[in-house]
This record gives structure tokens, sequence and C-alpha cells, in this order.
């Protein structure tokens, strides 16, 4: 898989051979982690939002040394400032959220400003009814324009919004991002149908698996609300988990020492 498709036929024959590989169920289930404060991204996305907000995300977030906060390209300077000597917590901005259907120029243009006032994270939308008509080049190239103009160490999650394709779209959607170079795929958005669950989460990281040298991350984002819903999450295999409630996920933990207590039995 090392070169790159340049038609939608080229890539429909790549990704038929991803899909091939990708077994009907999971064999294997990862080992869940005791670090989850380092697997959460802090989110405060719904509007209206008063600043007074972020500045409280950002003290939560720093409080329980979470992975980042994701914000709005409009807090990122703000969240920046926030957690300025912080350096376990990072600021995430979202991209061509939530639609995905943003123009790439705009996109582009979002990704630039995010990193130039202090992001060191995009979360950006990827055109998803595009992938669904078979526009798999247009797709791909959207996705390398940000991450052309973010290049590494910025880290790149791509929200695919899963609850909107079907097993064989998403498997497309994940063979795309990772000939794309991005860090992560990302189940959904939050503003568009239920959010994340297991068996999308599975299926991302398993065909993240068949991409030969190509092995991403997969971010679970989008109702998860409790202890239980992010342990089951993580047990799928998401190394990060994009949440609102990330401080009451952490009391949760430490109420009913789900870790050490058999988390095995709470996700089940």
């Amino acid at each position: 898989m090392s070169s790159i498709p340049s038609t939608d036929a080229e890539w429909e024959t790549l990704i038929s051979r991803v899909r091939d590989r990708v077994p009907n169920r999971c064999l294997s289930q990862p080992t869940i982690p005791l670090q989850v404060p380092r697997m959460i991204d802090h989110t405060l996305l719904k509007r209206p939002i008063e600043p007074e907000q972020i500045d409280v995300l950002c003290q939560e977030a720093r409080d329980q040394e979470f992975a980042s906060v994701c914000v709005w390209l409009d807090y990122v300077s703000q969240a920046a400032a926030n957690l300025r000597d912080a350096p376990r917590t990072v600021v995430a901005c979202v991209v061509g959220f939530p639609e995905g259907t943003h123009d790439t120029a705009d996109k582009v243009h979002e990704a630039k400003e995010a990193i130039s006032q202090g992001a060191s994270e995009l979360d950006m939308v990827i055109n998803w009814p595009k992938l669904k008509n078979g526009g798999y080049t247009s797709v791909f190239e959207d996705i390398m324009a940000v991450r052309k103009a973010a290049p590494s160490p910025t880290i790149i999650k791509a929200i695919l919004e899963a609850n909107q394709l079907d097993r064989d779209e998403l498997i497309a959607a994940t063979t795309i991002c990772c000939l794309a170079g991005v860090d992560y795929v990302k189940t959904s958005t939050g503003f568009n149908g239920p959010g994340a669950n297991v068996n999308q989460v599975t299926i991302m990281r398993l065909t993240a698996k068949a991409c030969d040298n190509h092995d991403i991350s997969v971010k679970a984002s989008g109702g998860i609300r409790t202890a239980v819903d992010c342990l089951r999450m993580i047990k799928a295999g998401a190394t990060r988990i994009g949440t609102s409630a990330g401080v009451q996920i952490m009391k949760d933990l430490d109420e009913g020492e789900l870790l050490e207590q058999g988390a095995s039995h709470a996700v089940s």
C-alpha cells in the first residue's frame, strides 16, 4: 500500500483489498490502561459559550491532567493562554466542524489559524457526504491539504461521522485517512446522530491494522458520559476519548474503583 491511488476506481480497488482483510469480529481486545486521564480530550463545543466557561474547562483539564481541551477556533488563544504553564495538557481545535463539507481552502485556513494561535492538535471533519458518493480522491485530497498545512508534530484527528456510514463506508474512510497520514481516526462530532459505539471503534481499529505500515489510533467521541461508556470504548481499542463529561468520568472511576476491581465486568 505504498502508492497512493489517483482515481476513484483505483481507490475502490485498494479499499476492497483492505476490506477483505478486516475480520468480521474482533479476536482480541486491548488491555485497559491505568492512565485514563491522559486519554481524555476535555471538550466544550456546544454553543453559546461564555469566555468564563473556557477558563473553567482549562482549569479542570489542568487539575485532572487531561490530554487536551478541545474548542472552537474562537477560543484557541484563550485556552492556550490558560494552559501555557501546563505542558501535559494541550489545545485541540475543531476544523470543518461539524458538517465536514466546507471548502478545502476554508479548512486549510482554519488549521493554519488554529496553529498560529496555539493549537497543537486538530480535529477535522472529513467530507463524509462525498465519501458516501464514492468521491474517494476528493476526500483524500481534502484531508491531505490539512495534513500539509499542519505537518507533524501537529496531531491530526480525522472525524469520520461514523454513525452516517455503513461498515464498508467506514472501512473506506479509515483506509483513506491512513494513507493521508493522519494520527487518529475519530468516530463522530456528537452533532449528527447518536455518537460513538463499540462496533464503530472496533471496525476502525481493525481497518487501521489492515492498512500495511499505516497503523493509526482511534478516538471515540460523541455521547460518552459515564465511566462505563469510557471503558467500553477503551476496551474496543480507542486510545483517546472525546467528552464534555471528563470530570464526572474520573469521579466515577475513583469512587467505583472500576479500574482496580474488574473493569472487564463493567465493560462486558
